[in-house]
């Protein structure tokens, strides 16, 4: 039977992915009831700890890519929030308001994984590298914890 391999990202960027999951319902839901200032407010730490998080994980491609899409989607929806709050949805531009110019946004993102899913993964060395960069960063990691 096949070894099964285990994913491992370290604990401080798991931790910090939790916060960003926190963060992101907080956003959605002052949406959701129309708090409009507390969820304009709320882009700023939920878009700062997406960076946050696709700037760590930078060193293992599959992790940056999927943080990147998470990037755009973020920003996409938060460009629809604005767009509701403020009634520039529809509009704004001729017939096109800011949930039409999120979709930029969204396409980006949508773009980056199909090139990541149509292409990257089937490389003869992507699961080697993977392995790899990923195993570099916990060394990483774990040298600046002493261990």
């Amino acid at each position: 039977m096949k070894e099964q391999k285990i994913y491992h990202i370290p604990y401080k960027y798991r931790k910090v992915e939790n916060l960003h999951i926190l963060l992101w319902l907080i956003k959605d839901i002052c949406w959701a009831v129309n708090l409009k200032y507390p969820a304009l407010i709320m882009i700023i730490p939920t878009l700062t700890v997406a960076v946050l998080i696709t700037y760590q994980t930078r060193k293992i491609t599959s992790e940056l890519i999927h943080n990147l899409a998470i990037d755009l989607w973020i920003t996409a929806n938060c460009i629809w929030m604005v767009g509701e709050f403020f009634q520039w949805d529809e509009n704004l531009i001729g017939a096109y308001g800011l949930r039409q110019f999120s979709i930029i946004p969204y396409g980006i993102g949508l773009l980056i994984l199909a090139y990541y899913y149509l292409y990257f993964i089937h490389r003869s060395d992507f699961t080697e590298k993977t392995e790899e960069q990923t195993e570099s960063l916990i060394r990483e990691q774990e040298k600046r914890l002493g261990k």
